[in-house]
């Protein structure tokens, strides 16, 4: 287990590093040039100049990338002598509209983005497995093609439609929550609560649907297996059965699929925190996109692959708890 899991990680720092390697060429490679942005519309070549030098962007390629990467690791400097800016691990750059480090933009809003993040996996987990399951044990019956029917539509309708009509449902015609803002849960829980709930529901609906359905089906065929039989043979209780024989394999995709929607959530809910006006990483990748602010662009890109790489190990560390066969053939 200790060698598998030490493969693991070893694949994933080079995955990291690979992705670096190819966002940091998109962004400073074939993007407009970052001294040009930084110095505006009214500059002199001689400026441009003395900021590629103190970004480092007069040196060859390699050289800037193995900066960066030691930005990352252990921190790097901005220029030379008594006007050089030291950037402290990890150290993802500047921004060029703001001139403050992309770490902490990152950092000040990521409290927001795993709000959301996690109390929308919490409730698509409870509604989607949980529906899946009763409708899977309710096949056939008016329960079961209602619960599909509405997992159908939250498959189909995009977050944005959701989120503007539960908003002006919610909010504007029946006036039981207010409009999501930021609020800090140790300010006011309840507030809290109720400015986060909307964003919640509107990204587990899409998820939670898919979830059912997946259970639904992973259940229903896991049920006319043998050893299905053999327990209700023995006389198991049904409950046991549908439990520990029939949902505990049937989750197994399932792990899979929550690693990397999760993973791909804290990386910001961009269209979610855009609609909702929420200042998490999403809506940070947004308005820097429109800025053409690369650095945050690319610090942005970097976390999302960072969670989705982890999500990765996670999910296969946890595939040998559920599955004895992967732990026996990772042995």
């Amino acid at each position: 287990m200790v060698s598998y899991l030490a493969r693991r990680i070893l694949a994933a720092a080079g995955i990291l590093v690979l992705i670096s390697l190819f966002t940091y060429a998109i962004f400073f490679l074939l993007s407009p040039d970052p001294a040009v942005q930084i110095c505006g519309k009214t500059c002199t070549p001689d400026r441009i100049d003395q900021i590629r030098s103190q970004l480092g962007l007069d040196q060859p390629f390699w050289a800037q990338y193995w900066q960066f990467l030691q930005g990352i690791v252990i921190g790097r400097s901005y220029g030379d002598g008594a006007g050089a800016i030291a950037c402290a691990a990890p150290c993802l750059g500047f921004s060029f509209q703001t001139n403050e480090s992309v770490t902490d933009m990152i950092t000040a809003r990521l409290p927001v983005s795993v709000t959301v993040a996690v109390g929308a996996a919490v409730l698509w987990l409870l509604v989607g497995i949980a529906g899946g399951l009763l409708s899977a044990v309710k096949q056939g019956t008016w329960w079961d093609k209602g619960a599909m029917m509405v997992a159908l539509g939250g498959i189909s309708l995009p977050n944005y439609f959701v989120a503007l009509l539960l908003q002006y449902v919610l909010v504007v015609q029946l006036q039981i929550l207010p409009f999501p803002r930021a609020v800090a849960f140790g300010d006011d829980p309840v507030a809290w609560f109720q400015s986060y709930l909307m964003p919640w529901m509107v990204l587990a609906f899409g998820y939670a649907s898919m979830y059912a359905r997946m259970v639904r089906a992973n259940v229903l065929d896991t049920l006319d297996e043998n050893f299905m039989r053999t327990a209700r043979a023995k006389g198991l209780a049904a409950p046991l059965i549908l439990r520990r024989h029939a949902l505990r394999p049937s989750l197994t995709p399932i792990v899979t699929l929550f690693g990397m929607d999760f993973a791909g959530l804290l990386g910001g809910a961009l269209i979610t925190e855009t609609v909702f006006g929420l200042n998490g990483v999403g809506k940070l990748a947004a308005d820097s996109i429109g800025k053409n602010d690369q650095p945050v662009i690319m610090g942005v890109t970097l976390l999302a692959a960072l969670f989705v790489v982890v999500g990765n190990v996670v999910v296969d560390i946890l595939y040998t708890v559920l599955d004895p066969r992967v732990r026996i053939k990772s042995t």
